[in-house]
């Protein structure tokens, strides 16, 4: 019988049969915590649970168990150290833990050596690189996340500055370098670092001496990462120092939601940490989360109450658990292997020899990369290279008595919010400012009103306030001898907008100068960097180089750069009366009096006695008529309605242009105009003439660097006296400095005048420390003083002199153009042309009428030539004349028409016009 075909089915049996016998029955991984701790507590509870959760079921591992080594490291970094060697040497597969990034740091070498995969939830040192450590996986959101979560919170609340109150070991500090990037990101910024000793080493006094550093500092926002026993050490000393009292604003970082979450707080202790802002890594609602959460009283017997960190402990051992599974699922061994490295040390003390190197280790690695799935604390994934869990997100807690109520979210999905994170993931980021949003908080000292997040320190000093001793323009700045207080314009908007902040402001008025030429405003400013003044108030100019360096305000009075130039008397002429029209316009106007006096004559002659007689007087009577006009002193009467309508219009036209003949004369009169070339600061740039400057002004700098003026070109002056006297004497040929300035020195020196516009657009404003609060507020205080009206009351107090020079940039009066009234005379041609029109029309009519056309021979041949002189004639006739002849006419018509009805035979028809022949109707002929 052949038996071959059995050889096949033996080498699967057998190879199955290997395959399930090569299992091991023990899968060793261990645990390094400071079990006294809460998170210890809670981790080894959690642990210990989830070991047995996974043993228990068969599809898992199968027959192997999974058996959990606890070393507790009890505070000490060494212990740590030795645990992990330990577990190295008892073929380990995988490690939880250390509980602190110190001892991460150094494990995660020997990890790396030996190819056993390190899984912390606690230590989340943000400087824990992947890239240097790839052994060493954070299977909880590491603390750059949390950092980033304070400093929007930070930044939602309009803060700038905070203190970072923290641990001096490598998660704190690293940590708190991450916080400082994420403020900075946002420009905001730490102020102060107040470092402790690490957890059991720091002592009271220590904490002390740090928080008596802080009362005497500015920021009264302070953000604590520490661990929970030097957390509540902190609050505890801060209560009795007054700093949990209202103006004080406390964030803490996730180790107080887990004392606030495991462990009961005492009344003295409720009261230390009552308005504190804390945040809670968000675990979402599950069915099996809130089946654990039920099971937990059990497993802890009351000892101690779940965190969050005790769900991200159950959560680790299922990664190992499940990670482990596929590998043996995929036919690797569990084997371990001498290092070589490690030969040479074999029989030594330090037993060297038997740490080993797991075979498996690299795929073990690989296999947890690849996570997904559903645990208690949420979805559980990795990104790669960054290697950090995918949605981080944190619960926004404010503490209110022994407990907390929570008031928002922060998710590194769309930032803060008060919708879970979950819901906000299925919707697209948004990480826009109209976006963040959180619900009120309690602050400390039980109050709603959010604190301003600064006070003055509490060391006694006062505010150097830098001023300039200006020996000009004292009514910006001046200093009273007699009572030796300050004074001016720009010292009064000072303390009225002082007077407005919520909050008292001790200071001191600190002179800069020699009293002999004013200061260098740059160099004042730039003071306030090098600590001398701590702000500066006066007639400070805001520019670019300053606002490098130092914040100012809301600007208080506009300001600019103009050019000044002495201008000169125009003294009146024989002639000046010519100079309000041009020559044209002068022309048009006499002739328009010529023309309208003609027209009117002419619609007058027939009718008006007043405009009849002989040539000489007629052409008298239109010049007179004419030009009487203009001083509305015409004596002719106009009877004809188109001579009155004629004549209405160009009296308004008169009206027009006598106005303006008057208004520009007076001007011509009493006009300024410029002794200087200079029009403006284009022309004062392409001319080589001397230009003065005020001395410690700005206006040096601008001239040389932005517009490229040579030194040479420019004279330092320090007086308005000085400005006078140089402009005066010729030796500069311009001035140019602040409006402001220019105005007071005009309202004193008539003879002099601004030419073209200010090149140069900016404002005065008190300056301040970078990035300081008290600059914010007092360009508040400033907006409220220009709002209610007090801002301009200083102004008339101080700077509204009376000006005796007209400000402008246009000092010649131009002389009127016709293209101003050509309307007018436009008008007044159409009229005439219109009534002339009318007039003629109407003598035509009369004219046919009156004067029929002879039918003899003779006179035919000349028909044309006697028609015309019969039209001039009938023209020049009176209007009573015509009329009259025309009724004798009329009259000798009907006489003669008389006597040729007595003649005429019958059969002919009479009427009242006359006599026509039989058979024709009358009424088809008319005179």
């Amino acid at each position: 019988m052949n038996l071959l075909w059995l050889v096949p089915l033996f080498i699967l049996f057998i190879g199955g049969f290997s395959v399930e016998v090569s299992r091991p029955d023990v899968l060793n991984i261990g645990a390094i915590f400071s079990f006294g701790t809460i998170n210890g507590r809670v981790a080894k509870i959690a642990m210990n649970a989830a070991v047995e959760d996974v043993n228990s079921d068969p599809n898992i591992l199968g027959t192997s168990k999974l058996v959990l080594s606890m070393h507790d490291s009890n505070y000490s970094g060494f212990l740590g150290i030795i645990g992990g060697l330990q577990y190295m040497e008892t073929k380990t597969v995988a490690i939880i833990g250390p509980q602190t990034s110190g001892m991460a740091h150094v494990l995660s070498h020997i990890a790396n050596e030996l190819h056993v995969p390190m899984l912390s939830f606690t230590a989340l040192d943000p400087m824990l690189s992947p890239l240097q450590y790839p052994y060493f996986i954070q299977t909880a959101p590491n603390d750059l996340f949390q950092m980033t979560a304070i400093a929007d919170m930070v930044s939602y609340f309009g803060y700038r500055e905070v203190i970072a109150v923290f641990s001096d070991d490598e998660q704190g500090r690293n940590s708190v370098i991450a916080l400082g990037d994420k403020l900075a990101e946002r420009r905001c910024k730490i102020s102060y670092k107040a470092v402790l000793s690490p957890e059991s080493l720091a002592s009271r006094d220590q904490i002390m001496n740090e928080l008596d550093k802080i009362t005497l500092m500015e920021s009264r926002v302070i953000v604590l990462h520490a661990y929970a026993q030097i957390g509540l050490q902190v609050f505890d000393v801060a209560h009795k120092l007054g700093m949990m009292e209202s103006g004080y604003v406390w964030i803490a970082t996730t180790w107080l939601s887990t004392v606030l979450d495991s462990t009961s707080v005492s009344g003295e202790t409720a009261k230390s940490i009552q308005g504190v802002l804390t945040l809670r890594p968000h675990t979402p609602d599950s069915e099996r989360k809130r089946a654990f959460s039920s099971r937990w009283n059990k497993l802890s017997n009351g000892s101690i109450g779940l965190n969050a960190y005790g769900l991200y402990a159950y959560d680790t051992v299922w990664i190992i658990a499940n990670a482990v599974k596929l590998l043996l699922d995929h036919g690797c061994t569990i084997s371990f292997s001498n290092d070589s490295q490690l030969n040479g040390y074999e029989g030594e003390a330090l037993n060297l020899s038997a740490l080993s190197i797991f075979d498996g280790g690299e795929q073990l690695l690989s296999n947890i990369l690849q996570t997904n799935m559903t645990g208690l604390a949420g979805h559980i994934a990795f990104s790669n290279p960054v290697r950090y869990m995918i949605h981080p997100s944190y619960d926004i807690l404010n503490v209110i008595g022994k407990g907390d109520k929570q008031i928002g979210y922060w998710s590194n999905h769309s930032g803060l919010s008060v919708m879970p994170p979950e819901i906000l993931y299925t919707k697209a980021p948004n990480r826009s400012s109209s976006n963040q949003q959180l619900y009120s908080v309690v602050w400390p000292g039980h109050t709603t009103v959010q604190p301003r997040g600064w006070i003055f320190p509490r060391n006694g000093r006062q505010l150097r306030i830098g001023i300039p001793y200006r020996v000009s323009y004292k009514d910006f700045v001046s200093e009273d001898e007699d009572t030796n207080t300050v004074r001016g314009y720009c010292i009064d908007v000072f303390l009225a907008a002082i007077k407005l902040l919520p909050y008292a402001v001790p200071h001191k008025f600190v002179f800069l100068g020699d009293r002999h030429k004013n200061p260098s405003y740059t160099e004042l400013v730039s003071m306030i960097t090098s600590n001398v003044f701590d702000a500066a108030v006066g007639d400070i100019a805001i520019v670019t180089n300053r606002t490098k360096i130092v914040d100012f305000t809301q600007p208080y009075i506009d300001s600019g750069l103009v050019v000044v130039v002495p201008v000169q008397k125009l003294y009146s002429s024989a002639w000046a009366f010519m100079r309000p029209f041009t020559p044209l316009m002068w022309g048009v106007t006499a002739a328009s009096f010529l023309i309208v006096g003609a027209v009117v004559w002419i619609l007058e002659h027939r009718m008006n006695d007043e405009f009849r007689g002989p040539p000489k007087k007629q052409f008298i009577t239109i010049l007179w008529f004419g030009f009487s006009t203009m001083f509305f002193a015409h004596r002719e009467n106009t009877v004809s309605a188109l001579g009155r309508m004629v004549l209405l219009i160009w009296l308004f036209v008169v009206l027009i242009i006598n106005s303006s003949y008057t208004a520009s004369l007076t001007s011509i009169l009493t006009v300024q105009q410029l002794a200087s070339s200079i029009k403006g600061i284009e022309s004062l740039i392409t001319s080589s003439d001397l230009i003065g400057f005020q001395v410690g002004s700005f206006a040096e700098n601008y001239l040389r660097e932005e517009l490229n003026i040579a030194k040479s070109r420019l004279v330092p002056l320090g007086s308005p006296e000085e400005y006078a006297d140089a402009l005066e004497r010729g030796s500069v040929a311009a001035v140019v400095d602040e409006r402001p300035y220019v105005d007071l020195f005009l309202s004193k020196y008539c003879r002099f005048q601004i030419v073209g516009q200010e090149f140069t657009k900016s404002g005065w404003g008190f300056a301040f420390p970078r990035d300081s609060p008290l600059a914010v507020d007092m360009s508040t205080a400033i907006l409220m003083l220009s709002e209610n009206g007090e801002l301009q009351k200083l102004h008339d107090r101080w700077l509204n002199k009376i000006v005796c020079s007209l400000q402008g940039s246009k000092q010649e009066s131009d002389q009127l153009q016709l293209n101003s009234f050509w309307g007018l005379f436009l008008i007044c041609g159409i009229a005439c042309f219109l009534a002339l029109l009318v007039y003629f029309c109407s003598i035509l009519r009369q004219f046919k009428r009156h004067l029929p056309e002879q039918s003899e021979p003779s006179i035919r041949s000349s028909s044309r030539s006697i028609r015309i002189q019969r039209f001039l004639s009938f023209v020049d006739e009176k209007e009573e004349e015509s009329k009259s002849r025309l009724k004798r006419k009329h009259m000798e018509v009907l006489s003669s028409a008389h006597i040729q009805e007595l003649q005429l035979p019958s059969g002919t028809n009479r009427n009242e016009a006359g006599i026509f022949p039989e058979g024709h109707n009358s009424n088809t002929y008319f005179v």
